[in-house]
């Protein structure tokens, strides 16, 4: 794919917003027109907003922006600045002269991570998320950037991933994580990622999978304690889908979290894959498809959490957990 981010897909641009001494970020998601979408969440522990809409049987059928921050629940402030920028290019839901942009949101914590989270009466997350959507383009920095600054695994800094590829049919699937698990994205100790199996062009370092799997590697390792963990995703698609089969499509993508994440969709965990279809190519069959479709996504969304972990650069804070690349190289 020519960049091997979501925004392959035409009509997607990302945007980041960060503050280095908070430690803490928001990644939007920026649709060029309302497109079709839904929801799917596993973690025991989510944070989000809008979510209720994106189920099939609601009335608003497209949806504007789709917002990933950091924060906890402070974070979903952020939706708050996208829809102000909505607001002011004439963008959103019209009820008669009313304008209501919809953005739905969810958010990881990381209020714990050694940053300075003394804001003082309102949290900076509105300003963060019209930063953010300001700035939306086709390119975007993985890693520690935007939301994923703040992010961090059981063993390994977190980060911001992203990852592309085609269906046979010539459909595209893009997806863009924020990986902040409770669990790790490597085996055991090691440099490998769980994610290898589906690893593309050395993307991720070309480390392989270990021919081996040890009692050690299989054990949990896992970080902190409630609230202080979540994988949120958008997985994008330029087919055309009913919201239904949208839904579909965010469940087929959550086996790509469990494909990349050990231990995943934990009591600890807020995991949560948001859908959306710009509707540029009619698949050839409903239900083949869509099966491949969900396939391929599930690969794409492991690969961009892998991604996410292999591009981060560790927080500069006391105690901050190393990246892979300072561990590995």
């Amino acid at each position: 794919m020519a960049r091997n981010l979501i925004t392959d897909i035409k009509g997607i641009s990302v945007g980041h917003a960060a503050d280095a001494k908070l430690g803490s970020g928001t990644t939007v998601v920026l649709f060029g027109k309302p497109v079709v979408a839904s929801v799917d969440v596993r973690g025991g522990g989510p944070g989000t907003r809008e979510t209720a809409l994106l189920d099939p049987a609601q009335t608003v059928e497209g949806i504007d922006a789709i917002v990933l921050s950091g924060g906890s629940a402070f974070g979903l402030d952020a939706a708050s600045g996208v829809q102000a920028y909505l607001r002011e290019q004439g963008r959103g839901f019209r009820i008669r002269d009313a304008v209501v942009p919809i953005v739905p949101a969810a958010i990881m914590f990381d209020l714990l991570n050694g940053g300075d989270k003394k804001w003082g009466r309102f949290p900076p997350y509105r300003e963060l998320g019209y930063a953010a959507v300001k700035s939306a383009g086709a390119d975007f920095a993985l890693g520690s950037a935007g939301a994923g600054l703040g992010a961090t695994t059981a063993t390994l800094k977190g980060g911001v991933g992203s990852a592309s590829a085609k269906t046979k049919g010539g459909v595209t699937v893009g997806a863009l994580v924020v990986v902040n698990a409770v669990g790790t994205t490597t085996v055991g100790d090691g440099p490998h990622f769980w994610a290898a199996p589906f690893e593309q062009d050395g993307e991720f370092g070309g480390r392989g999978f270990p021919k081996t799997l040890s009692k050690s590697d299989l054990a949990i390792r896992a970080k902190g304690g409630p609230g202080e963990n979540t994988t949120i995703a958008v997985i994008a698609t330029d087919a055309k889908l009913t919201k239904a089969q949208c839904n579909r499509l965010a469940v087929m993508a959550q086996d790509g979290v469990a494909r990349a994440i050990y231990p995943v969709h934990t009591p600890l965990d807020g995991d949560v894959v948001f859908s959306a279809a710009t509707g540029a190519k009619a698949l050839r069959d409903p239900h083949y498809g869509l099966a491949e479709l969900g396939m391929v996504a599930a690969n794409v969304m492991a690969r961009a959490i892998a991604r996410g972990v292999y591009e981060a650069t560790a927080l500069p804070f006391p105690k901050a957990l190393p990246s892979w690349r300072d561990k590995f190289g």
